[in-house]
């Protein structure tokens, strides 16, 4: 099976340029999720008919959203985080906005294991989102993919809007304390590592020089100045399928590139 994860920086900007469709045609993942769609499903039009298409769009227009594109008919999909996590850890209740209305979150069933497709709030050049992440969002996402793992195996994967080593990103010093690289983001991931899952890039690749987003500015991606910020993780149990983990740096259309994961199940 191949999964690829992609932040597309506004799917219907993509498909305008003509790069969707055939980048689906060459990778033919047989699941497709997809972050910051910027779109609801009605918006744009996909020939994509192997595909059934699942939507988690934002109520603010041309803001943030899911999807998720699947060859296989899942036994179930579902929206957002179940009340009693956002009641537990009060992902819907803090003054930097709802994320509850974000469509940041979206979950598919399948015969052997969850899928969770994420876009994790970034924390702003202000760090004012910090807090949510620190307090809640971090927590409660975890929480929730625990649960999950309660009944099968999970895989969750897309923006974390977090490099969580220095050799995540290609200046950690110089971003240090920043968005993206504060103590309190890299330790909310590193929760996810000591909960028991596996980043799966990780178990292939060492090093540095591996990064799936690049600014706009000085040429950043030409010059390979970036951050790998987009993840697949997976239950400890189910890391022995895994077969291959990538960034498919090739892949223009977005300030971010498409990471993939293959695994026998």
């Amino acid at each position: 099976m191949k999964i690829i994860s992609w932040n597309v920086n506004g799917i219907r900007a993509v498909v305008k340029k003509g790069l969707f469709v055939p980048f689906v045609s060459k990778y033919r993942p047989d699941i497709l999720c997809l972050q910051e769609t910027k779109a609801e499903q009605h918006q744009t039009e996909i020939d994509l008919p192997e595909y059934e298409e699942y939507w988690n769009s934002a109520t603010k227009k041309g803001y943030s959203g899911t999807a998720i594109f699947t060859k296989t008919k899942p036994v179930d999909v579902w929206n957002g985080f179940p009340d009693t996590i956002t009641q537990k850890y009060g992902v819907k209740a803090d003054e930097y906005g709802d994320p509850g209305t974000e469509g940041r979150v979206i979950t598919a069933e399948y015969k052997d294991f969850f899928l969770v497709n994420v876009y994790t709030p970034n924390a702003k050049d202000d760090l004012s989102r910090i807090p949510l992440r620190q307090n809640s969002w971090d927590t409660a996402f975890l929480a929730y993919c625990k649960e999950l793992e309660n009944t099968k195996p999970v895989i969750f994967c897309g923006d974390l809007n977090v490099a969580h080593t220095p050799d995540d990103l290609a200046r950690p010093k110089e971003n240090d304390g920043l968005k993206g690289f504060t103590k309190e983001e890299r330790e909310g991931f590193q929760k996810f590592i000591d909960g028991g899952f596996v980043d799966t890039f990780r178990l292939f690749h060492k090093g540095n020089g591996h990064y799936s987003w690049w600014s706009h500015w000085a040429n950043a991606r030409e010059r390979n100045v970036g951050w790998r910020i987009d993840y697949f993780l997976v239950s400890k149990k189910i890391q022995g399928k895994i077969k291959s983990a990538e960034i498919l740096a090739e892949v223009m259309g977005s300030d971010h590139c498409p990471v993939f994961l293959e695994l026998e199940l």
